[in-house]
């Protein structure tokens, strides 16, 4: 069984995505600095994937929401 790399990147990037909401709900200015920088991550995952997958509205998506991340790092640091 051959595994496909770039259609397993979903799960990483889903994961990534659950940990960085997570992080972002903290008290601790520290762990919400952190959880956006990992929402981050979680957008380039999605956009690698959905490059890939065809999904041009979700890596649209991921832009977005890229930028509204780029702003909580700004306002958490």
């Amino acid at each position: 069984m051959s595994i496909d790399w770039l259609d397993a990147i979903q799960w990483p990037a889903m994961v990534a995505t659950i940990a960085a909401a997570w992080l972002v709900g903290s008290n601790d200015k520290r762990r919400r600095n952190v959880g956006f920088w990992t929402f981050l991550g979680s957008n380039v995952l999605w956009v690698v994937w959905g490059f890939y997958a065809g999904a041009i509205a979700l890596v649209v998506l991921q832009f977005a929401l890229a930028a509204m991340n780029i702003r909580g790092t700004a306002k958490t640091s």
